[in-house]
């Protein structure tokens, strides 16, 4: 499966009365894209915005951000299974409005929502205060239940990430990335003497609002599933979920997952990476013996000599994350995490809810808890009050003067568990 993401960078974004990208500013036809949207009869009023890095601008609370693209050629227009019929995802070229991003913004249904600061000390802890972001704050028609809501919201991100991406469809990219790969045999049979390596992606799955979604799928319903790393990379896994901002996997984490194009980086040099297992985390017992076991048994079937394993979330998926591992490490299969902690203002808790002797080679994203204070910004987009009911914020976070007081739980990004962050640290 060979699949080209063809990089068009944008160096800025403003509107106007047509889309289209001339020496990489992305023009943007707002009243266009606001009449697309408003089609859905669940939404009764869009405002648009543009926030850039290094404007004291603030985004609250932000539910998903997803980065423009278009499809070139090849099968998997848009998003298969959820804007578009369900197609494979993968192959082809697809070309991306690098730099630009869309971040959704809307009333608070489920109260683990998050916060971006443009500049700053707020700036430090999310990697979208470095992205071009067009904000779309949405508000719904009255009397639609939560789910509804939400579904509506998110679908709106997607629609008009799907909207601007058609920008770059007849355009050059300024750089094409190629990830290739064959059948596990021909990988195998290519780098016979190199260790095989699996990726297992934790996912939210816990239903309540968090979700995530495979071509259209709730991975809620499913096993542990193996996919070609392209397919991710290309559209075909969405966030559908309010779980902490800080470790969410927005859907452009998705679209640019670090510990894939990590291991890609890898493969053939240092690994032979066979590909990803898509786990879902699930709250019940029964749900996390199921899959854990389901995962040992595709990596070893497939022969893996190691596995890398992501969480999304923390508390309950803990236990998932160190079932995983205490039975991959069983079956020798040499395994490291990437998870965060949860270890109190202080750092002197104990950071997982959960713990295994096995756990020896664990990439911590940082500390959930840890408080940050951020300056008062001349622009708000959104609602700055919410930080009370969001998860790392309290009543009394926002203070008089516009200041911010909020656990990075309460940050988009900022401890993510894929590693696409701005800070880390690795405990050996």
């Amino acid at each position: 499966m060979k699949l080209e993401i063809g990089r068009i960078n944008i160096k800025d974004v403003q509107f106007g009365d047509k889309t289209y990208v001339q020496g990489g500013v992305l023009t943007i036809d707002k009243e266009g894209l606001i009449a697309s949207l408003k089609e859905d009869e669940r939404i009764k009023d869009i405002r648009l915005d543009i926030a850039k890095p290094g404007e004291k601008v603030r985004i609250i609370p932000v539910k998903d951000v997803i980065e423009p693209r278009v499809k070139v050629s090849g099968t998997g227009a848009g998003f298969p299974g959820v804007t578009t019929k369900p197609s494979q995802c993968g192959e082809g070229r697809t070309h991306a409005l690098y730099g630009a991003a869309v971040v959704t913004v809307g009333d608070i249904v489920g109260f683990q929502e998050g916060v971006i600061d443009m500049w700053g000390e707020g700036a430090k802890w999310t990697p979208f205060s470095k992205t071009l972001n067009v904000t779309v704050d949405i508000q719904v028609v009255d009397g639609l239940d939560t789910h509804t809501h939400e579904e509506t919201v998110r679908l709106a991100g997607l629609r008009a990430a799907e909207f601007i991406g058609e920008a770059g469809k007849e355009m050059e990219p300024d750089e094409v990335l190629t990830y290739e790969m064959g059948s596990i045999f021909e990988e195998t049979a290519k780098y016979p003497n190199l260790p095989k390596v699996i990726y297992a992606e934790m996912m939210i799955t816990q239903g309540l609002l968090h979700d995530t979604y495979i071509y259209g799928v709730n991975a809620q319903t499913i096993l542990p599933t193996l996919m070609h790393p392209n397919e991710e990379l290309d559209n075909a896994v969405i966030s559908g979920n309010c779980v902490a901002a800080c470790d969410k996997i927005t859907t452009y984490q998705h679209q640019n997952n670090t510990a894939i194009l990590d291991l890609y980086a890898q493969h053939g040099k240092e690994i032979n990476f066979m590909g990803v297992i898509m786990v879902p985390e699930h709250t019940t017992l029964s749900g996390k013996l199921r899959a854990s076991d389901y995962t040992i048994k595709l990596a070893k079937t497939l022969g893996a000599d190691g596995v890398l394993v992501s969480e999304e979330g923390y508390g309950n998926p803990d236990s998932d994350l160190l079932m995983i591992c205490k039975k991959c490490e069983k079956a020798g299969i040499i395994t490291t995490l990437i998870t965060d902690e949860c270890a109190g203002r202080d750092g002197m808790s104990q950071p997982l809810a959960d713990t295994a002797a096995e756990a020896v080679a664990v990439v911590s994203g940082g500390n959930v808890s840890h408080v940050v204070t951020l300056p008062p910004a001349d622009k708000i987009i959104g609602n700055p009050e919410s930080i009370a009911v969001l998860a790392g914020g309290w009543e009394g976070a926002l203070l008089e003067d516009g200041t911010l007081m909020c656990e990075l739980n309460a940050v988009i990004g900022a401890t993510s568990e894929i590693g696409y962050h701005n800070v880390t640290c690795r405990l050996y």
